[in-house]
């Protein structure tokens, strides 16, 4: 039975969906109904197509008996989460083949590291590479050679934006192929604790660098649940991922064997035809908020799932977010929000263990289409090697570590951690599942920055000590500069929290993985540059924020709000550095607000 809660949030986006949902699903039907685009290609254009093939792939490619996958990789070797993906294509073109069809890699993607552009110049292409790998990802697809597609991505604006790219070609079967986390290296609370004694000037560059290095040490994700691993989980409970696929590290027997099935799995679908945008409806949307919400998931997802909801048709709001959040328990602790990490998670039963706590509470639907077959069921279940080959058997017992993954009859909070804020201040997300009870109220007088390089600077000159105060970083909204994640915040602010100080931030930028302890206002809108009331703030204005209550507020009388200039966007010099910065201008001018997804596309893509 599932919960009224979940039904009722269902059944309004469903409703408030109609229209643009039926205009969708009417688009990719009629796409299915004219068959395999391959066989209405030109003798030149299918010559060309199949040019670099084997003589018995093109032998193959001249018919559709047997289907054509398409693998749109985002490999590159830089990158520890997608260096894994460098010798998949080979694999998965031969299980493809042996399954009875032809993999070819049609295109690759970018992949940006959050990581490595924290705090510098190209973290304001982030976001919107989201997009750009959606528009990537259908080049990759618009050559009409394909019956199916496999997606390789992981981090975090990569698996969005290849879900939105596979969502407009909806009618075609996709299937995520994950490379999993690395092995765990210096443990979270150790990092955490680095951190704040290099904010604080205890230890210096060198020893910082030594613990950065211990915890991202070999190809795989990074290990703590951040946004690439919240899209990971977000895959597996949609249905997008083969059941258990999801944290299985790299260079394992076991992941080389899900790849390969992976690879059969595929041409089965297009033989059992599971398009992609029939997979991804109602139902699985909410099935992925109530995830990231049960499992403390980054505060990224309340963009992105926003964008991929609009990209099948359905208008998912903050609001329904708010919903759900009231009654889906929180049910891990994964650093941020704890110590362990996604291997401990995996360990203690993983996905497994979840999806089954949350379809025995009736918290998402069970009667959805996957990739593994009709109904989520098949994901209670985990992967094992039987003869070199991966079979799929019933986990009987539940999580094995309570510290890590709980059951719903014991959560670690009643609710998913992740609030909605409203105010004259404007919307706002606030992820809790980290902070104290005794912080999720704060009433101090606002510190104004345009830039988390002057909050940093004004750490470091001491000029933050013995005050509460709740920091306003402003201009780092989508129309601004791209709505970078202010990562570099965290640790020094946390240092003050320590210190006794009551302190908070509130933005119209995004934290992400690095939202922990200390409370926090994030994706407010609409943002400063839109004409947000974050423009009207002065320093020492009186905010109340309030994550508890969901309210956030800027108290001055509105009379004196009236009379005030806003500010505007602050120019400098940094802006005019050559690092791509300028190539996403016309992004900047198109670019929606955070509460409809923070994305450059219009609703249902324009179609």
């Amino acid at each position: 039975m599932t919960h009224p809660v979940i039904d009722r949030v269902t059944r309004r986006i469903a409703e408030r969906s109609e229209r643009s949902r039926l205009t969708y699903l009417e688009r990719i039907r009629t796409a299915a109904l004219r068959g395999p685009a391959r066989a209405r290609l030109g003798c030149a254009n299918l010559a060309h197509g199949f040019a670099a093939c084997t003589p018995a792939d093109k032998l193959d490619l001249r018919g559709t008996a047997k289907p054509a996958v398409a693998v749109v990789t985002s490999y590159n070797d830089m990158l520890s989460a997608h260096q894994p993906y460098e010798t998949y294509p080979a694999r998965l073109k031969e299980a493809v083949r042996g399954a009875g069809g032809v993999a070819m890699v049609a295109g690759g993607v970018p992949a940006m590291c959050d990581g490595i552009t924290q705090g510098r110049p190209g973290m304001e292409l982030s976001l919107f590479s989201r997009d750009l790998i959606a528009m990537s990802t259908a080049v990759a697809l618009s050559h009409d050679m394909f019956d199916a597609t496999l997606l390789l991505g992981v981090c975090d604006k990569i698996v969005p934006g290849l879900l939105i790219g596979a969502l407009s070609f909806g009618h075609l079967p996709a299937l995520f192929v994950p490379a999993g986390p690395m092995p765990s290296g210096l443990p979270n609370k150790a990092k955490g604790r680095a951190r704040q004694l290099f904010a604080e000037g205890r230890i210096g560059r060198g020893e910082m660098l030594e613990a950065e290095s211990k915890s991202y040490h070999s190809p795989g994700t990074c290990t703590f649940y951040g946004t690439a691993n919240s899209n990971q989980v977000l895959m597996e409970v949609m249905g997008l991922h083969l059941p258990g696929a999801t944290f299985v590290n790299p260079g394992t027997e076991l992941r080389d064997a899900l790849t390969d099935a992976a690879g059969r799995r595929i041409v089965e679908l297009t033989r059992e035809y599971t398009p992609v945008g029939e997979v991804v409806d109602e139902r699985a949307v909410v099935n992925a908020v109530v995830a990231l919400l049960a499992t403390g998931g980054s505060t990224n997802h309340t963009l992105h799932l926003i964008a991929v909801a609009d990209a099948a048709g359905i208008e998912l709001t903050w609001d329904d977010f708010a919903e759900l959040s009231k009654v889906v328990p929180l049910l891990t602790r994964m650093y941020p929000n704890g110590h362990a990490d996604v291997n401990h998670f995996h360990a203690a039963g993983g996905m497994a263990v979840l999806i089954g706590e949350l379809l025995d509470a009736g918290l998402i639907h069970e009667d959805v289409r996957t990739v593994a077959g009709t109904g989520l069921h098949h994901y209670r279940q985990e992967p094992r090697l039987k003869g070199g080959e991966v079979v799929w058997t019933e986990r009987i017992e539940g999580g094995a570590d309570p510290d890590v993954l709980r059951p719903v009859r014991d959560p670690f909070s009643p609710d998913g951690g992740i609030h909605m804020l409203n105010g004259n201040l404007g919307r706002a997300v606030s992820k809790v599942s980290a902070v104290k009870p005794e912080h999720l109220m704060i009433e101090a007088p606002a510190k104004v920055f345009d830039d988390q390089a002057e909050l940093l600077a004004a750490f470091e000159a001491g000029e933050l000590d013995g005050r509460d105060f709740v920091a306003v970083i402003r201009f780092q909204g989508p129309q601004a500069n791209g709505m970078p994640e202010l990562h570099k915040l965290t640790p020094p602010l946390a240092v003050l929290l320590d210190r006794g100080q009551r302190v908070a931030i509130v933005t119209d930028g995004r934290m992400s993985g690095a939202s922990g302890k200390v409370p926090a206002a994030i994706h407010v809108s609409p943002e400063a540059a839109a004409g947000g009331a974050l423009a009207l703030v002065r320093d020492g204005d009186p905010i109340r924020l309030d994550s508890a209550a969901g309210t956030l507020e800027l108290a001055v009388p509105a009379s004196e709000l009236a009379e005030r200039t806003p500010a505007g966007i602050p120019s400098g010099p940094e802006k005019l550095i050559g690092t791509g910065r300028e190539l996403f201008a016309a992004f900047r001018r198109t670019v929606g607000p955070a509460e409809r997804g923070a994305g450059i596309f219009s609703s249902n893509g324009g179609a």
